[in-house]
């Protein structure tokens, strides 16, 4: 890519790598540099956080707000009802709306951190499409809205085709969802002047849904910007942990586990996570990025500091450090450590090592725990265990006990 964007906004979005295309960079590049452009990005309320796969996204609606952009969050109250069918192979069950609505509760807990919401010209708002897609004539949406898409060219957006390669079903009710969503972007436009519409690069086509609606309902242009769909260098899916998902709320994952999941990360990723998730200069981060043999450590430390002080806090963040030195360089048990907290009446008979790694999120399933036992990556206050049948009662319990898997993720079991 040759441009060389001249407004704030797009130059950061070039210079951190969070562009992986444009309908026209150019005519959103002047639109930015001659005023405030409101941008926006949705979130369907599938569950009660978001995750780490949703931060590449958060990011970019804060450096558009730090740029002089106003940000919009638009939760999908109404588009939740139907299911983004983008990819998936099946579809997803459907939630009721008072679970639609606690989940956006959630959720907004992290926007928050993020984003300066008010009623200023750059103030974030929040916006949810079941103010608009709950009320809608079926009929009327059919003739108005419905006329403009063609079933053909809906067909051959890869979303929908991939599904259908696969001969696995796609319900009218998740077809309808592509239409609903160009909606959002007409409706966000007409009532707020919304410019821009931005997500990862699988909404490419739902993106560019909207703006053709929006260009033959009101012959008024507006634009789409997409973000790179991010993967660890060694593979393993962006916001996934070996316990399962990287929650963003605090109550779901402790600002401690989501330090690790930081600190953790492969080497060659170190550059790339520091440019899109952290504030820090660029160069810094392509400094820290190529350090070498040990010194690298000392670079992910700096990536899981900056990424947690985002959003828990600088003092959550430093916590989360002393524990990991004190666990892992002198052996100890830091009090930030996940904890399983067991009732004196769930060790009548004993609990199971098995059922402890899973509890404490140190296994995924069962099967996961036994392997990790058979593979002699589990350990009992640094001892390595080896018996999947071995059980713990309340005379075990009398001090803490530190579970270990592998040689960085610990949890305490502790008598209630």
């Amino acid at each position: 890519m040759n441009y060389h964007p001249k407004s704030d906004f797009m130059r950061v979005m070039f210079e951190r790598g969070f562009v992986a295309d444009c309908t026209d960079y150019q005519a959103l590049d002047e639109a930015l540099r001659k005023g405030i452009v409101p941008a926006y990005i949705g979130y369907d309320a599938t569950a009660a956080s978001l995750h780490v796969g949703h931060l590449m996204n958060i990011m970019v609606l804060r450096w558009l707000q730090k740029t002089g952009g106003k940000p919009i969050t638009l939760m999908g109250g109404g588009t939740t009802k139907v299911g983004d069918p983008s990819f998936r192979a099946d579809e997803r069950p459907l939630l009721t709306p008072a679970k639609i609505d606690e989940n956006i509760r959630g959720m907004q807990k992290v926007f928050a951190r993020y984003l300066s919401y008010g009623d200023g010209p750059t103030d974030a708002i929040m916006l949810n499409n079941a103010e608009w897609l709950d009320n809608l004539n079926y009929l009327e949406f059919l003739r108005d809205i419905g006329r403009h898409f063609s079933v053909n060219r809906m067909l051959s957006f890869e979303s929908v085709k991939s599904r259908l390669d696969r001969e696995q079903s796609l319900s009218f009710l998740e077809f309808n969802y592509m239409i609903l969503q160009a909606y959002d972007f007409l409706e966000i436009h007409r009532r707020y002047g919304c410019l821009l519409q931005m997500g990862g690069s699988d909404q490419w086509g739902n993106i560019i849904n909207g703006i053709d609606l929006t260009r033959r309902v009101i012959d008024e242009e507006i634009f789409g910007l997409t973000t790179p769909l991010l993967a660890m260098s060694d593979g393993r899916k962006m916001g996934k942990s070996a316990s399962g998902a990287v929650w963003l709320n605090a109550d779901m994952l402790s600002p401690y586990e989501f330090w690790q999941f930081w600190r953790n990360v492969p080497d060659a990723d170190v550059a790339k996570f520091l440019k899109i998730f952290t504030e820090l200069p660029v160069s810094e981060c392509d400094r820290l990025g190529g350090l070498g043999g040990s010194e690298i450590n000392g670079a992910k430390i700096v990536l899981a500091n900056a990424v947690t002080t985002l959003l828990h806090g600088a003092e959550a963040a430093a916590a989360a450090e002393a524990t990991a030195r004190e666990v892992f360089e002198r052996g100890g048990i830091g009090e930030d450590l996940p904890t399983v907290t067991l009732e004196p009446g769930e060790l009548a008979d004993g609990v199971g090592i098995v059922q402890l790694f899973v509890r404490a999120g140190l296994a995924a399933s069962g099967k996961d725990a036994k392997r990790l036992i058979a593979e002699g990556g589990a350990k009992v206050n640094d001892e390595i265990v080896t018996d999947v049948a071995l059980r713990y009662g309340a005379g075990h319990l009398a001090e803490p006990l530190k579970l270990t898997a592998g040689k960085k993720r610990h949890a305490l079991v502790v008598l209630g």
